[in-house]
């Protein structure tokens, strides 16, 4: 009593044809499963690495931006040009009113209202001039 089946490459055996075809389709639907899945981990994946080099250059420009070592607005530049050159004209004003060599119109002379009106209106603009960048650091998040 022989039980034992003998394989070779010359071995026959009959299969029904729709059961081929089902096992290739089968092995083909599992093929083409597994790489889709391999390609969404890859995608996955890829998108991580972008995400991950934008937190850093974001983290990287939270910190440096508002110590200015990324540098500033030309808004920014525009205004402290603006806020010097005001002060400047404030302290050569102050210093002429000290020394008593104020500037005078021709026709009338110049009175303490006069001055007092100047630079109300020089104290107006620096104030204005500050607030207008304080918004404008708000704005920026500073």
């Amino acid at each position: 009593m022989s039980d034992a089946i003998d394989v070779s490459d010359r071995t026959k055996f009959a299969m029904p044809v729709r059961n081929l075809i089902s096992l290739i389709a089968s092995v083909a639907v599992g093929v083409w499963a597994y790489f889709g899945i391999i390609e969404r981990l890859n995608r996955i994946e890829t998108n991580n690495i972008l995400m991950q080099a934008d937190l850093i250059k974001n983290t990287e420009f939270r910190i440096k931006w508002p110590r200015g070592d990324l540098g500033s607005l030309p808004a920014d530049a525009e205004q402290f040009m603006l806020i010097e050159h005001l002060s400047g004209e404030f302290d050569k004003l102050l210093s002429n009113i000290e020394t008593g060599k104020a500037p005078f119109d021709q026709q009338q002379a110049l009175t303490l209202d006069f001055y007092k009106q100047r630079i109300e209106t020089l104290e107006g603009k620096v104030e204005t001039l500050k607030d207008n960048v304080a918004n404008l650091k708000a704005h920026n998040g500073n």
